[in-house]
């Protein structure tokens, strides 16, 4: 655990250097000022429209954080051979990949937490009152755009970072998509059990309800451990299998 720690440790501070990184996070919080600015689409919902748009900014600014992070990662290590100097030092490949993804989470979850204060303070000093209910939010957006990370790094350690990005589009995307195979009412949510990013789409709750359970939120933690759990140990069978 300790060489995992170390290296998610490194990852998160070769992150925090990246300049994508922080525009991203500039870029989203001008954008959460500029929310109060929208159309209320009529009295009494004006506060659910804002909390719409501050999530969606969210998953957008986590996405392009993810990506940017976790599909150049691994190509960049091998390609400059500094992955070798890693790997001499009695580093197995499945702890480097283990902890490639750790340091690049944690990264995020920083910029999502970041994102979250700032939407809230925004919202409380426009709208006189706060919205802690995003923190909600911004956690499920993590564990859904932890997934997609993690899909993305296990495809880095095999394939060049245009390979890697398009495939974590794919699967957000077909995450998303999947659940309309059911054909269920728009007002009904996929059962937990289906494999499907969907179970992380908290946006109707938060924005126009009380947030969601506790129950609920166990079934996401479940499944975010179950998907990125999945795609740890092949993206560590392909990266071992690999020749450096």
């Amino acid at each position: 655990m300790n060489k995992i720690a170390a290296i998610a440790q490194a990852v998160v501070a070769d992150a925090v250097r990246r300049k994508v990184v922080w525009v991203v996070v500039v870029f989203a919080g001008l954008l959460a000022v500029a929310i109060p600015a929208l159309p209320s689409y009529g009295v009494g919902i004006i506060d659910g429209v804002y909390k719409q748009v501050a999530i969606a900014l969210m998953w957008v600014a986590a996405i392009v954080v993810a990506l940017s992070l976790a599909a150049t990662r691994l190509p960049v290590e091998i390609e400059r051979r500094t992955v070798f100097n890693i790997i001499a030092r009695d580093v197995r490949r499945w702890q480097y990949v283990v902890g490639t993804w750790l340091g690049m989470f944690l990264t995020l979850g920083v910029v999502l937490l970041a994102f979250a204060v700032a939407t809230i303070g925004i919202g409380w000093f426009t709208y006189g009152h706060p919205m802690f209910l995003l923190f909600e939010a911004a956690f499920a957006t993590w564990l859904e755009i932890g997934i997609v990370m993690a899909f993305t790094v296990m495809l880095s350690t095999l394939f060049g970072a245009v390979t890697s990005v398009v495939g974590g589009l794919t699967i957000a995307f077909v995450g998303h998509a999947a659940v309309s195979f059911l054909h269920l009412p728009e007002t009904t949510r996929a059962p937990i059990w289906f494999p499907s990013l969907d179970t992380f789409n908290v946006i109707n709750s938060v924005a126009l309800g009380n947030g969601i359970s506790l129950a609920y939120l166990i079934a996401m933690i479940v499944l975010f451990v179950g998907y990125v759990g999945l795609f740890m140990v092949i993206g560590s069978y392909m990266f071992a299998g690999r020749d450096l």
